[in-house]
């Protein structure tokens, strides 16, 4: 079983960097990914050959974004940073990650879906995306049936993944699992919802064909393996990642008994858990000290301080911004006092963090995969987003050119 107080951000040791060749396959001109191969489920038949590729002088030119508010960094000075990383995150860590059949791997191989995603939505440039989809098709080509994984607890028919960093060794871990694959399932409804990708079919067949992997063999799989056990978590972020899923998958499933097991599954975890006294919307208090601010401890049932550590706090935060985003559950005015709570208790001045949400402890000031998003809401903390100098990787400069972008439509209107 997964350790719940195991850091959100991993410190990993570094692998060599990878052979120029595997690059070359990789990537195409300017870095562009080709398109990933096609990987078959079980009972699927092959789709028909792909269509000649539309040579680039034809690529039709993203739509153009709107001009950034007075003295925000624009959407192309947020990418000219995400660039800088691009390429060696894929090559140093990425890659390989999405090939290496440990589930670990995967919870750190999210930062990196999540910061191609952003950066698509952020900029509408398909390379991004297609990044994005590249990764998530080698997890799904490299799953295998639990079945023949040689020291899985489940040993069923379901795909999927061991890791060496369980306990004990090579068992199957559903947080690992659960905090990749919300980044995947977020990625999906973009093509979901976005037309241009949705009729395209080359987008069309991965969608299709991932989502019918997600709903099976992510989903399904926990669920039948025990909801209580392993979506209905014992600390609030654990449970975030399922609610963050099941809230997804709602809006993009065709069948109508699937959606109404995603919407109790969220509503569950948001409103009322079978099996805690408590929900995430009852774990919310507004911070004595602070009472414009939430405040929230990490165990159900339990209001003590100093409450949950910051780390976790952003898969929380994560999961509440997209939610709000979605229209469900979580509203404006739960998002303000989350941003107050950034803005005010965690990060009270330059180079000073909490620990805690409450505001006590020493922290050390990353916010990348939850936190930062908050700056989607308010110019002003944005642009102290802007100069932070904590966690300036891939997914801080994708999520800051997403916050940019969507601060600017709202101004637009």
């Amino acid at each position: 079983m997964s350790n719940p107080h195991r850091p959100c951000r991993s410190r990993f040791a570094r692998h060599p960097v990878l052979l120029l060749a595997l690059l070359c396959v990789a990537c195409g001109v300017a870095g562009r990914i080709e398109d990933p191969e096609q990987v078959l489920l079980p009972g699927e038949t092959a789709p028909p050959p792909a269509e000649e590729p539309i040579p680039p002088a034809s690529i039709p030119t993203p739509p153009p974004v709107p001009p950034a508010p007075a003295g925000l960094r624009s959407v192309a000075a947020w990418e000219r940073l995400f660039l800088a990383e691009w390429g060696r995150a894929h090559t140093r860590d990425f890659l390989s990650w999405s090939n290496s059949r440990d589930s670990w791997n995967f919870y750190n191989l999210a930062y990196g879906i999540d910061a191609n995603t952003a950066m698509y939505r952020a900029t509408g440039k398909k390379q991004y995306l297609d990044r994005a989809l590249l990764y998530v098709n080698n997890l799904v080509a490299s799953a295998s049936r639990s079945s023949v994984l040689p020291q899985s607890q489940f040993k069923d028919g379901y795909l999927g993944w061991a890791s060496a960093l369980s306990q004990p060794p090579g068992q199957e871990v559903p947080l690992y699992e659960s905090y990749c694959w919300r980044y995947v399932t977020r990625m999906l409804r973009v093509i979901r919802e976005t037309p241009e990708l949705y009729t395209a079919d080359v987008y069309r067949s991965q969608y299709e064909r991932l989502l019918a992997f997600s709903e099976k063999n992510v989903f399904d799989k926990w669920f039948h393996r025990g909801a209580n056990d392993n979506l209905y978590r014992n600390r609030t972020h654990m449970a975030a990642h399922w609610a963050f899923i099941a809230m997804d998958l709602s809006r993009m499933t065709t069948d109508s008994e699937r959606k109404a097991r995603y919407l109790e599954v969220f509503d569950n975890i948001n409103q009322g858990l079978p099996n805690f006294p408590s929900s995430l919307r009852a774990q919310m208090e507004l911070n004595p000290d602070h009472p414009t601010a939430y405040i929230w401890n990490d165990r159900w049932g339990l209001n003590t301080q100093p409450g949950q550590d910051v780390a976790h706090a952003n898969g929380v935060i994560a999961f509440v911004v997209e939610a709000n985003e979605a229209g469900m559950t979580w509203t404006d005015n739960d998002l303000h006092r989350f941003l107050v709570m950034l803005d005010t208790v965690i990060w009270p001045a330059a180079g000073v963090y909490a620990q805690y949400v409450d505001g006590s402890g020493e922290g050390d000031g990353w916010f990348n995969d939850g936190l930062m998003k908050l700056g989607r809401y308010d110019i002003e903390l944005q642009r102290r987003l802007e100069g932070h100098t904590v966690g300036r990787n891939g997914q801080f400069f994708a999520n800051g050119a997403l916050n940019v972008r969507l601060l600017s439509e709202q101004a637009a209107q």
